[in-house]
This record gives C-alpha cells, structure tokens and sequence, in this order.
C-alpha cells in the first residue's frame, strides 16, 4: 500500500506524524511525505519528502496577515487568536501548497492520504483521486475542529472538488485528563525530535537535577524563556542546559550551573532530566508529558497560550510568561511533588493509548 502524509510547512507539524509514518513504513507500506519549506528539514529519519511547493515562503504570507489585519495580530500575538487567524493563515498556506500536494499525488497515486488538522490540502488530493482521508492530530487542539476551519475555496475550485468529504477517520493523540474526552480513534503521542548525536555529558543524569530549556524551532513573534532562566540560574540548585541558546543568551557570561548545548533530539536526553522549560510549542509539552517530567511553559501566540493553560490546570506544570520567569518558580519546578505526581500521571495515561503500530490494521482496512 502506498501511503501519503501530508504536513503544512513548517518542521513542527510534520515531525508528530513521523512515528506513524515509520511504524507504517515497518509494516512494509511505501510512504512519502509532502511538505515544503522548513518541514523539509525532517528529512534523514528515513521518510522521503517531497517539496510540494519550492520557494514557499511561511513568514511572508504570516506578515501579509498581520499587515492586512491588525487586529487580528494583536490577538494572535496574545495568544487569543484562536481559529479567526488559523482560517485565514492556513487558507493562504493550502492554498500555496495545493497545487504541488494534488501533483504528487497524480503522479504516486497512493492509496490513503495522512494529513494534519492544517493540512486540508492533502484532504483535497485524497478527494481527487477517491480515496480516503485520515485526519492525524498533531496539537492540543481538537483536529476536526481546526481542519473545518480553513479556508480552501480557492483551492476547491481550481481542482474541481465541489467539498471536502467527511475523513476517514480521526485520529487523536491528547491525553483526555489534559483536554477532555473526544471522538476518534485515540493513539499514543510519541514524540519524535529527529536522530542525532548526544553528548557524553548530556547522556548521563547529572548529581544535581537537571532543567532543559529549549525555545521554538520556528522564529517569529513570542520571547524565548531563556534570558529570564539565565538571571534566576544562580539561585536555582540544579544544573541547566540552554538548547540552541539565541545570540543574546549565547554571548552573555553564564552562571556556572548554566551549560548549553547546540541542537540535539531532545526527546532522547528527557529521562536524564528532572523539568523542562519551553516556549509552549505543542510538540514540546507532548515530549514533557511522554517523559513524565514536570514543565513551565510560556504563553504566547498561536496554540503556546492554550497549550500553557491545559498545562496548568491539570496540575502538571506552569504557565509563566517569558519575562517574569523567577528562582522561586524554577525550584518549585522540580521539588513539587504533587507537580511531579501529576506529571507522571499524564505519561501513565499516553502509555496506555495504543501505540501508532496498533493503529496500522485499521489503516490497512480503510483503502480501496
């Protein structure tokens, strides 16, 4: 059988669908990815991707938004943008990448399309070519929700599919304890951050608990929580590793319980460390979550104020913005116990889902 997966162009959102991808490819299956611009970076972890849209640009069509509807940025850029500005961002982006999505599968001919909740435009390739659709979730958000919002009118129309049939199937990954219960066929998060090299150091729980901090792989609006960890670092009893620390952190004097670290797959290095500190980017919280340590996350634009808040009210972590980060919240970070407790539950929970591999008889039974 031949499979395609299909992700919006950015690294974020294609990296979740890899561990089905794998387990599909292990199964025996052939399976391509469709992406374009920084998604292409999840190449070398043995799924081939294909760049559906050469010269796509994501930054540009996000500041062509935010120019045309201030408004609209001022919540976005709060974290309260919700799917007013997911409709019309991921409009444009589908529509930029609908074409070369539609092409590739014209030509490969797949029997079942995988897409995420942004990426309608393999929907629309599927629909083409009647076969199925399943919609892979990849956020805290509710899939069919976020992929009934976005817009592809224009996209519809030059294919010449009237609408979108229903998918599939759904598939869901968030833990109900964090987001509630929902429709679809539950499957266990794996969080995936690619292959690549540890340090030696890194590999190796260190004697005083370690705290990773980590920011977004995509740059745009929203502060990093670093420089505020490295000004609390020298009251904090733990050791801290800054991952990929930004120019400014990078240049400063550090404390000398502060290391870092250049880009490492950091779902590798979770079980050597004690919490974690982040930007709130879904697939961060999910690999916190799967390794069962406590997190503090910061609210910001797009999903990073959701994500921060299911994180807070389940018990097992904080929601801080980036710039009041103190000593006080970092060592509660890793010496609270109903913190921690919670935290396991979470990973208790995703481990009792069905691994991605049991998903695969279902998948197979779907195609024509």
């Amino acid at each position: 059988m031949r499979i395609l997966v299909v992700a919006a162009p950015l690294l974020g959102h294609l990296l979740p669908l890899l561990p089905l991808a794998q387990a599909l490819r292990d199964a025996g299956h052939e399976v391509l990815a469709a992406s374009a611009e920084d998604g292409l970076s999840a190449r070398g972890n043995g799924i081939d991707v294909e760049d559906v849209a050469p010269g796509f640009r994501f930054g540009r069509i996000a500041r062509g938004i935010m120019l045309r509807h201030p408004l609209l940025a001022r919540a976005e850029l709060a974290g309260d943008g919700g799917l007013r500005t997911v409709s019309r961002l991921f409009g444009e982006v589908n529509d930029q990448i609908a074409d070369g999505v539609v092409a590739l599968a014209d030509r490969w001919q797949p029997h079942l399309v995988i897409h995420e909740p942004l990426a309608a435009a393999g929907a629309l390739a599927a629909a083409r070519l009647g076969i199925p659709a399943v919609l892979h979730e990849n956020t805290f958000f509710d899939g069919p929700e976020v992929f009934g919002a976005t817009r592809m009118a224009a996209p519809l129309a030059r294919h010449g599919v009237a609408a979108l049939p229903p998918v599939a199937a759904t598939l869901t990954i968030a833990p109900p304890s964090v987001v509630g219960a929902r429709d679809g066929l539950p499957m266990r998060c794996e969080p995936f951050s690619g292959e690549g090299e540890v340090p030696d150091w890194l590999a190796e729980k260190p004697e005083r608990p370690r705290i990773l901090v980590s920011r977004s792989t995509v740059n745009g609006p929203g502060a990093s929580p670093m420089p505020a960890v490295v000004a609390a670092a020298a009251e904090v009893d733990a050791e801290i590793v800054l991952v990929r620390p930004d120019a400014k952190a990078a240049s400063r004097a550090l404390p000398e319980n502060v290391r870092t670290v250049d880009w490492v797959p950091i779902n590798a290095i979770l079980p050597t460390c004690a919490a974690v500190v982040h930007h709130g980017g879904a697939g961060s919280v999910f690999g916190a979550f799967a390794a069962g340590l406590p997190q503090l996350v910061t609210p910001g634009p797009g999903d990073r104020k959701f994500n921060a808040e299911r994180l807070a009210a389940r018990g097992a972590g904080l929601a801080v913005p980036a710039k009041r980060i103190t000593a006080a919240d970092l060592t509660r970070l890793i010496t609270d116990e109903a913190m921690k407790e919670a935290a396991a539950e979470v990973r208790e929970e995703m481990q009792a889902m069905p691994a991605p591999a049991d998903l695969i008889p279902h998948l197979e039974s779907l195609a024509p």
